[in-house]
């Protein structure tokens, strides 16, 4: 008897703790000074074409349908799970500002520390020292949520994030610690 009470203990816990550890990234969002800093939502293709301009979206790589989608399912989770937000930032460009504005409308402010530096590498450095900076400076109220590039990200974390996804971090001496991801948001066909 004392088993079966064990045995359906731990199957009607087993749900909970899932949850919680899906939750945990989440979780991370509400402490003060929180950064995420999420990929642009999808937009097809690699890089940008030659010649295109930062104040000329119809010359850039864009989100699709599927990104537009991405990027409001971004802000509608963090509605969702309650994350306040202190302050947005974007790229100057228009897929990463289009996924900020669709993700939190009227939030989001152009921050040319996060602006891509694919096609000049020789700017990473000085790219990433800049990003620093703004990041560095952060502590708050609500979370701090960055829109860049894959580049971007990748020079400040380590890590790769796929178009859609967060990586939540907190600067320690100069240095972006990474703390979390979230995942891409899933959307229903």
């Amino acid at each position: 008897m004392f088993t079966r009470v064990l045995l359906l203990l731990a199957l009607l816990l087993l749900p909970q703790t899932t949850a919680r550890a899906d939750d945990a990234p989440w979780e991370l969002l509400k402490e003060p000074g929180a950064i995420v800093l999420f990929r642009h939502a999808h937009a097809p293709g690699v890089g940008d074409p030659s010649g295109f301009s930062l104040d000329d979206c119809s010359t850039q790589r864009n989100l699709d349908a599927r990104g537009r989608q991405e990027a409001v399912a971004i802000g509608a989770e963090f509605a969702r799970r309650g994350i306040a937000v202190g302050l947005v930032l974007s790229s100057q460009w228009c897929r990463a500002r289009d996924t900020a504005e669709l993700a939190f409308p009227g939030r989001a402010l152009k921050e040319p520390a996060f602006n891509s530096f694919f096609g000049n590498r020789q700017d990473e450095a000085a790219a990433t020292v800049a990003a620093l900076d703004v990041l560095g400076r952060w502590d708050g109220p609500g979370a701090m949520v960055v829109v860049s590039h894959q580049v971007n990200i990748s020079a400040l974390t380590g890590e790769t994030p796929r178009p859609g996804e967060g990586i939540i971090i907190r600067i320690d001496r100069g240095k972006a610690i990474v703390l979390g991801r979230l995942p891409p948001p899933k959307l229903s066909d």
